[in-house]
């Protein structure tokens, strides 16, 4: 037990087992969905970047490198100038889906470098330039560009330049739950001095203007190095800061004269730091005020070439006479040789050091994406931010099906600037990853969406704040048993009453599926989004539904994964409670008759050898949609092995199971099962030996969707092969675009027509390794296809592991994949060992694309490194 272990241990008593503080601040409040009052919908355009410094949030709070408590009442974070921005650089800039020409994006360089599950070891890393922040730049170029042309970057801009820049070191470290010492290194890169200054702001997020809370807190002075920060939720902080050179004080109200023309009721507003810092404006009432609910001492540093210098503040409900004594400095180091000894407790052992530092990173950004979420869907949609009245037609629009949603949770976002909302399959996927470092976060966060306050009472889960009413493949069985794997493996004894609160919840979610999405009542479903953004010819949330239906190879698969996995379930809970023995029965039937509708419908194409899609259109003949696309590959992730020694713990299960094999084998019906070793090992899958081997040969083929750093989401076939469907006139397309994406769907800021999504290949690999257990040596594969060299799937799972994971290691030149062109700045001292884990990959050269800190399912490349090191 490490000490980090005992803090968990400690805090899973709780009924929240959550540290009271943590990197819980996002890194966009602008441009959300819940900051949106707007009568169109327009949520980028109603509340900009440009807005940010001068209007204060209803729903939550941004900043750089930011700490608050699981509230959000108390808030710290790290405001800069370079004396050259007009701005102070207080939160992360990035482009709106109006502005980029591949959707919104992130504009700035910073790093997740360490972080413990109960952040009492916390580091981040900012780059920060010192000329002007190229804003502007970034805009108007990303503006002139087309979607064939790759996006316009910060690294593009040249502001990186011979490292004239500072790196901004944030660190923390926890003397208790609630006394935090903070360390601000900046180090200049350049050749010459270069001036900074350094604005530590404590804030409370303003709760009081819209009367969640009328008391209004109060940071007040108490010498020239502490303020007192009272709050009635949270009681008093001290907030410690040494050698400043001033002290600013101003309120968390928003500037209405600078952004609406209305008169301010005082000067005390949000952006007041700005204007006193850059233009001398205010500076004395600001100083003279001694209190306010917004706070900065003022450091202003010249940074000599080559040097590091420090700023420490400390923030603590305990008065301390002496707050940065001896031991507050031996506080950092004694905290990360905690965050060490953690490490090495729970990473494979003998790994090679750079492997293991992807994968530590890949857990920080994890702990790092950490955000509390505040949105009532109910007083959002009533009442007014007091800037735009309220009109009869929103009581009606975005979200206004979803009252019952009330949220105010510690989520794990997929990334905190580009994605600041849940989204229902992405926590899937974090929640693997988190099992390794935080089980019983892990398992909370995977219940949470199923708590009544987030699912629907119909059943229906929450997909992502801009439509909840969307729809994710429904994974959250399949991750609950990878979790209760993980958890038993590491202490050799997994959580059942976790699973029975999963499987109680998702039999609804189940039923909700099966009513609403199986239209017909024959087991072939549709999903619309899925998860999969423009894998199709047209977007397959919409369409006619009065005139055509399309039956999706996905959907119908992704049900009787779902089945499948919700047998599983029951099957581990049975074992010890024998009143889920029915339910076994029950799931397994249900992944019987869609198995059953899934093969023998026209969904599988006996020429192509391939899953399809299947367009309905009343009075025509049903219409293949032949994209290869991992829709048609969807069928490979069901896989059960049962042993026979299940059978005799479960006796109800056995007859019923007896029975229905030979009803069916008897009337010569599709039986999803295969035996060997005289019936000590049973295999369950969608795909039959057949398909499975006509599947796999394309999957492995360097020339359709194998690529050097994994598992493609299109077929590069359709690169030369094109794919055109003509529906009521109009003509719908596809081809394989292995980069950003080159058409419009669903803003154009993700593509799944070619690039490599690392949860995809973790679902593939982890399917392909437990068919390779029960098959062995009795069912080789060429790998490459083509190549003449045969393997064992179990094998093949292995090399696909090490393609995902080659997407962060250096290749022979020094390089990173990830970072493609980018690799000259990478590739500089300081930067040798920083990783990005982005949204998704290209095809073709692995380069990073999409959000760059999509930590969420990205972080899945750790439990990657730890199979495989378990497989060697």
């Amino acid at each position: 037990m490490t000490k980090e272990h005992k803090r968990l241990t400690e805090n899973a008593k709780k009924q929240i087992p959550l540290e009271q503080w943590g990197p819980y601040i996002s890194e966009r409040q602008w441009g959300t969905v819940r900051e949106d009052y707007s009568q169109n919908g327009d949520t980028w355009n109603y509340f900009p970047f440009d807005h940010a410094n001068s209007r204060a949030y209803l729903w939550g709070e941004d900043g750089l490198a930011g700490i608050s408590d699981y509230f959000q009442n108390l808030c710290f974070a790290v405001a800069l100038w370079n004396g050259q921005d007009n701005m102070l650089k207080e939160r992360l800039f990035g482009l709106g889906n109006h502005e980029g020409n591949h959707g919104e994006d992130v504009k700035e360089l910073y790093f997740y470098l360490d972080n413990l599950p109960t952040h009492y070891y916390m580091e981040y890393l900012y780059k920060y330039p010192q000329e002007a922040f190229p804003y502007e730049q970034l805009r108007e170029q990303n503006r002139m560009r087309d979607k064939n042309q790759t996006e316009y970057e910060i690294l593009d801009t040249g502001i990186f330049n011979n490292r004239k820049y500072f790196d901004v070191h944030v660190t923390y470290a926890k003397e208790s739950s609630t006394d935090m010492a903070i360390r601000i290194n900046i180090t200049n890169l350049y050749s010459e001095a270069a001036p900074i200054t350094v604005l530590p702001l404590l804030w409370f997020y303003n709760r009081w203007a819209h009367g969640s809370n009328t008391a209004v807190p109060d940071i007040a002075w108490v010498n020239d190095h502490t303020v007192l920060a009272k709050h009635n939720r949270i009681g008093d902080y001290y907030f410690y800061f040494q050698g400043a050179d001033d002290a600013l004080f101003t309120d968390n109200e928003t500037n209405f004269e600078k952004l609406f023309g209305r008169p301010n009721n005082s000067i005390f507003v949000k952006d007041a730091f700005h204007d006193a810092i850059i233009e001398g404006k205010n500076t004395d009432l600001l100083r003279n005020r001694k209190h306010g609910t917004r706070f900065a001492p003022v450091f202003e540093r010249t940074v000599k070439a080559g040097e590091t210098i420090s700023i420490y503040c400390r923030l603590t409900n305990q008065p301390t006479e002496n707050p940065f004594g001896d031991q507050f400095l031996q506080l950092f180091d004694k905290r990360r040789k905690e965050a060490d000894a953690f490490y090495e407790a729970i990473l494979p052992k003998g790994i090679n050091p750079n492997v293991a530092r992807i994968q530590r990173q890949a857990l920080a950004g994890l702990l790092w994406s950490k955000q509390y979420y505040h949105y009532d869907v109910e007083r959002w949609l009533s009442v007014s931010d007091g800037i735009t009245p309220i009109v009869p037609s929103r009581l009606t629009g975005r979200n206004s099906e979803w009252t019952h949603l009330k949220n105010q949770d510690i989520i794990s976002m997929p990334d905190k600037w580009e994605y600041p909302w849940y989204a229902a399959w992405d926590q899937s996927f974090q929640c693997i990853s988190m099992a390794v470092v935080d089980p019983v976060f892990a398992k909370n966060q995977l219940l949470l969406l199923m708590r009544e306050w987030f699912m629907k009472p119909d059943g229906q889960l929450p997909s992502y704040e801009w439509n909840f009413s969307d729809v994710n493949p429904p994974v959250q069985a399949w991750a609950a048993m990878e979790i209760y794997e993980i958890e038993k493996k590491t202490k050799g004894k997994g959580d059942i009453d976790f699973l029975k609160k999963v499987f109680n919840k998702l039999t609804i979610n189940f039923t909700w599926w099966i009513n609403r999405k199986d239209l017909k009542g024959d087991n072939i479903f549709e999903g619309g989004f899925l998860g999969l953004d423009n894998i199709g010819v047209f977007n397959r949330s919409y369409h006619d539904k009065g005139e055509m239906q399309l039956e999706q190879a996905d959907g119908t698969s992704w049900m009787g994964i779902y089945a499948l996995n919700m047998m599983d379930i029951a099957l581990e809970i049975a074992v010890v409670d024998p009143s889920f023995e029915d339910m076994v029965t029950k799931f397994f039937e249900h992944f019987v008759l869609i198995a059953e509708a899934l093969n023998d419908h026209v969904l599988w194409n006996e020429e192509d050898q391939f899953f399809y899609d299947v367009l309905c259109i009343r009075d025509a003949p049903p219409q293949p949609l032949k994209i290869r696309s991992i829709v048609g590959l969807t069928s490979l992730y069901a896989v059960n092995i049962m042993s026979k020694d299940i059978f005799d713990k479960l006796p109800d299960f056995k007859k019923r199971f007896n029975w229905y094999k030979n009803y069916r084998l008897k009337n010569d019906l599709f039986w999803p099962n295969e035996e060997k070793g005289d019936g000590e090992e049973m295999l369950m899958s969608l795909v039959q030996r057949d398909r499975l081997k006509a599947l796999l040969t394309r999957l492995l083929d360097e020339s359709e969707f194998l690529s050097d750093g994994g598992i493609r989401a299109l077929s590069k076939y359709h690169e030369l092969h094109p794919y055109s469907v003509t529906i009521n006139g109009e003509v719908h397309s596809i081809r394989y675009d292995p980069g950003d994406s080159t058409s419009d769907m669903f803003g154009g800021n993700s593509n799944w027509r070619g690039p490599v999504w690392i949860p995809i290949n973790f679902i593939i690999i982890q399917s392909i390794r437990r068919l390779g257990k029960f098959y062995h040596d009795s069912f080789l594969m060429e790998y490459p296809t083509g190549s003449g060299n045969m393997m064992n799937l179990f094998n093949i799972s292995t090399e696909l592991s090490k393609r995902v994971i080659s997407l962060f290691q250096k290749d022979t030149n020094g390089g990173r994949p990830i970072y493609g062109e980018y690799n000259w700045f990478f590739n500089l001292p300081e930067n040798q060992d920083l990783i990005l884990f982005y949204e998704y990959f290209n095809g073709d050269s692995g380069r990073g694309l999409g959000a760059s800190h999509q930590t969420g399912w990205s972080a899945l490349v750790a439990e990657l490194i730890s199979e495989l090191a378990d497989k060697e």
